[in-house]
C-alpha cells in the first residue's frame, strides 16, 4: 500500500478480475450471436426488446435511453438506423411536444420476436446455467446494489 489507498486483498483481486471477465466477454459473446444470427447487435436488441415490453410498444426516447443505459445521442442514431430498417418510428409526444416518443413498428416486433429464441438460450448458457437458483438470487441482489450505485453515479455527472 501506498500512501492513503488500500491495495485489493486477494480475494477482491481474483474477483475484480472476473467480473472485468464478465463484464468485457459477456456483451462481446452476445454481441457475437445476435450478429452471427440476426446481424444485430446486443444494444440494439435490447432497445428493441425494451420496446416491446410496453403495452404499445412506444417509449419517450429519453425514458428509453434511461432503462437502456444509453446517452441520449447514442440512442438518437441508432433510432436512425432503425427508422432506416423500418423497425421505429418516431414522432412528438402529443402530451408534451419537448419529447419525443419512439414506436416500435410490427416489422421491429417480429425482428425482436425472431431474435429472442437464440438470444434468451445465450443469456441461459452463459448466465443463468452455470450457477445454482441460490447463487442466482446473491448474484441479483449484489448486482442490483452495484447497479443502483453506477446509476447514481451516471445521474449525477
Amino acid at each position: 500500500m501506498t500512501g492513503s489507498t488500500p491495495w485489493l486483498d486477494d480475494e477482491q483481486q481474483k474477483l475484480w478480475h472476473d467480473l472485468r471477465t464478465v463484464v468485457i466477454a459477456l456483451p462481446m459473446l452476445l454481441d457475437r450471436q445476435l450478429q452471427r444470427d440476426e446481424g444485430i447487435s446486443n444494444f440494439e436488441y435490447s432497445v428493441m426488446a425494451r420496446l416491446s415490453m410496453t403495452e404499445t410498444h412506444t417509449m419517450r426516447l429519453s425514458d428509453l435511453a434511461a432503462q437502456s443505459d444509453s446517452t441520449q445521442p447514442r440512442l438518437s442514431k441508432l433510432m436512425v438506423r432503425f427508422e432506416q430498417q423500418g423497425w421505429v418510428t418516431r414522432c412528438p409526444d402529443p402530451g408534451n411536444g419537448r419529447y419525443t416518443l419512439a414506436t416500435l413498428t410490427d416489422a421491429g416486433l417480429r425482428k425482436v420476436e425472431d431474435s429472442a429464441p437464440a438470444h434468451v438460450e445465450q443469456v441461459r448458457q452463459l448466465v443463468f446455467e452455470p450457477l445454482s437458483a441460490a447463487q442466482q438470487r446473491h448474484l441479483g441482489a449484489a448486482l442490483a446494489r452495484i447497479a443502483t450505485l453506477l446509476r447514481e453515479q451516471l445521474d449525477g455527472r
